[in-house]
């Protein structure tokens, strides 16, 4: 699993998803303990920060500085609450990887709970890296300050998707004319989970869009103008996570 670092609360801050809470020590991977005694230079006595991803803070000292195997012990624990409020953003995949990358990171900042991958019927075909990913939502929860990791699910159909059964609000926002459509703010309630589907370029198709709303899913505008898959994937995700 990738390992990286930032400065949190004035110690070095890195990411293990393996952490044993009442683990005597903890062994460092090898990137991770280049960076910590050779790029660093910490030395035993020192402390970093260490989470796991799912709201804990872990304070240690290091113990072993040895630049391929160091270990550290942990000192205290911290447990961040998560937010009570809870995002979905299910979103296709567009034909330029980089693109979506951007959007995970910067979801990820905002405080996104959960990244759905979707495949629809206009999404361009496009090999999927989960790993590399994986290791932008850690680098953009570092960059962030934050102990939650978004979850970040493989690719899945569309028409698979919206069958799934789900307690909240849930929408879909496409651009063709309904008298139905309204914007997004117009319709976020005080529900504490929200769920949003972002078409590919080139919108859903029309069975897309019926299917969806025969399964209750509420058709929403992003605004005036036609944004791309990315960016209207950001503006959902500030919308609903600055609404509680």
């Amino acid at each position: 699993m990738i390992v990286l670092h930032l400065f949190f609360m004035a110690l070095p801050f890195f990411y293990k998803d393996d952490i044993v809470a009442n683990s005597e020590s903890i062994i460092l991977d090898e990137d991770a303990s280049k960076h910590i005694v050779q790029v660093l230079r910490m030395k035993n006595g020192e402390q970093l920060n260490l989470t796991d991803g799912k709201g804990n803070l872990f304070t240690t000292e290091v113990i072993h500085d040895h630049k391929k195997k160091c270990i550290v012990k942990i000192l205290s624990t911290h447990y961040h609450q998560p937010s009570e409020k809870k995002v979905t953003i299910a979103i296709s995949l567009v034909k330029n990887a980089s693109r979506f990358e951007w959007f995970l990171e910067k979801a990820t900042e905002i405080g996104v709970s959960e990244i759905i991958p979707l495949i629809c019927e206009r999404t361009e075909k496009q090999h999927f890296r989960f790993d590399r990913m994986k290791g932008i939502l850690i680098s953009a929860m570092l960059q962030s300050q934050q102990c939650w990791l978004p979850v970040l699910s493989e690719p899945v159909k569309f028409s698979k998707f919206i069958t799934n059964e789900f307690v909240g609000q849930k929408f879909i926002a496409h651009c063709e004319d309904e008298q139905s459509k309204k914007p997004l703010h117009q319709h976020i309630s005080i529900s504490t989970h929200q769920l949003i589907c972002i078409g590919p370029e080139g919108d859903f198709s029309p069975t897309e869009i019926k299917q969806a709303l025969q399964l209750q899913f509420i058709p929403v505008s992003l605004g005036e103008t036609r944004l791309r898959t990315e960016t209207a994937g950001i503006v959902a995700a500030v919308l609903l996570s600055q609404q509680l």
